[in-house]
């Protein structure tokens, strides 16, 4: 049955899906405009071969996006319109109460697998064609398929417990089930912050203490500077899966600690490595994880709260074809189609990002060298083929990092 709410939701999918497509249109004529020569700021650093793969690998993501974007969109149909999640309810219901909790979880599982098994080809071809065409892939099949089990396991031992206690408030906590619901999943957040870094990376990757000692040492000195505690260095065997390197902090109160791939420690030298750790304490000393949280947790309780008025409306649900008013349909549907409806707001969390970005960068300077920091930057890039020339129009709606000309630039600013 269609209403007022189904024309909506097309016109905002349709509006989404458009605006994503022009976007990756742009990224590619622009990047493929700017493939002939290396930019100024980056000449003496990156040769013309190295930006031209930069280019290459940015438009071979690109395209595919293009792919997925569409594949995307008819995956949201199909399971709104398309009637999939009313066949799921329905199918579920023959052997269990239609508005029991073991409905509601079988339900928004089956959902959540057909997603996920519709898009594994992309993921396949992005991992064993693009990235093996542009020599970053080091995967194999097997360790695919093994990371795959072990995502869907630790997935579920994780999310079904949260599951059932949400879809148990909406029966059973009242009209301000929401509210109750947020503070759940605000505390489970936040365990969940503390006991990853511990319990669930080592299930994927091998994390060892840093062993060169010159460079621990040199470590340890920019700690104790900095006024940072954590559980410890650790070096991660990134280079089992891919080329690329990075480092990042992770964890909350006692769990919290650094992370650098193998790949960034064999590349980088000492004064590189220690302004790369200056700036992600940067984030951390700055509270970046702590404003990053309260801004999840606040448009969490916006959702839920949102949530909390639609699953009284009929028109919600028969708008997007279900014809079983439950709070598991509700839940779903308002999961699937919430992203096409906060898509345009998608530049201010980039922003909000790339701001943080340029925070930790200053707070780097003070404790580290900013011309090492340049220099690491440089190397990541040229190492990782990031483009150097962006559309500026698709780097703000999606990039967490500013581009690499105005981060270098403010970085050499006296």
């Amino acid at each position: 049955m269609t209403n007022a709410f189904t024309w909506l939701f097309l016109v905002v999918l349709a509006a989404a899906s458009l605006t994503r497509l022009w976007l990756a249109r742009r990224q590619i004529g622009y990047v493929r405009a700017h493939r002939g020569a290396v930019p100024q700021t980056f000449a003496a650093a990156i040769p013309l071969e190295a930006h031209q793969k930069a280019a290459d690998y940015t438009v071979a993501k690109a395209r595919l996006g293009m792919i997925d974007i569409l594949v995307g969109a008819a995956i949201t149909l199909g399971l709104t319109l398309g009637g999939f999640i009313q066949w799921s309810s329905d199918l579920w219901a023959r052997w269990m109460r239609p508005d029991g909790l073991l409905h509601g979880s079988a339900l928004i599982l089956t959902v959540l697998f057909a997603q996920g098994l519709i898009g594994l080809p992309l993921g396949l071809y992005r991992t064993f064609v693009i990235e093996e065409r542009f020599g970053f892939n080091r995967m194999t099949l097997r360790l695919f398929l093994l990371d795959l089990v072990k995502q869907v396991l630790v997935g579920l031992a994780l999310g079904v417990p949260l599951l059932v206690v949400v879809l148990w408030l909406m029966q059973r906590a009242g009209s301000y089930w929401w509210l109750y619901g947020w503070l759940i999943v605000a505390g489970y957040s936040l365990v969940l912050h503390m006991i990853i870094p511990s319990f669930v990376m080592p299930l994927f990757n091998k994390f060892s203490p840093l062993e060169d000692a010159t460079l621990a040492e040199r470590v340890e000195r920019l700690l104790r500077r900095c006024g940072f505690r954590s559980r410890g260095l650790y070096v991660m065997d990134g280079s089992k899966r891919s080329s690329h390197g990075n480092a990042f902090f992770t964890g909350f109160g006692a769990s919290k600690r650094i992370v650098l791939f193998d790949t960034l420690v064999s590349r980088l030298a000492p004064d590189e490595i220690e302004a790369v750790l200056a700036h992600e304490l940067g984030h951390y000393k700055l509270h970046h994880i702590v404003k990053g949280m309260a801004l999840s947790w606040a448009l969490a309780l916006a959702m839920l709260a949102a949530l909390g008025a639609l699953i009284r409306e009929p028109w919600f649900y028969d708008g997007l074809g279900a014809r079983t008013h439950t709070d598991a349909v509700a839940l779903v549907l308002f999961m699937i189609v919430l992203p096409e409806f906060l898509y345009f707001f998608q530049p201010l969390t980039a922003l909000f990002s790339r701001r943080h970005e340029f925070q930790a960068d200053g707070y780097a300077t003070l404790h580290a060298s900013a011309a090492s920091l340049v220099q690491a930057l440089v190397k990541l890039y040229k190492d990782n083929a990031s483009t150097l020339t962006p559309d500026p129009l698709h780097s703000a709606f999606y990039d967490s990092h500013p581009p690499a000309a105005a981060r270098i630039a403010r970085l050499r600013a006296p």
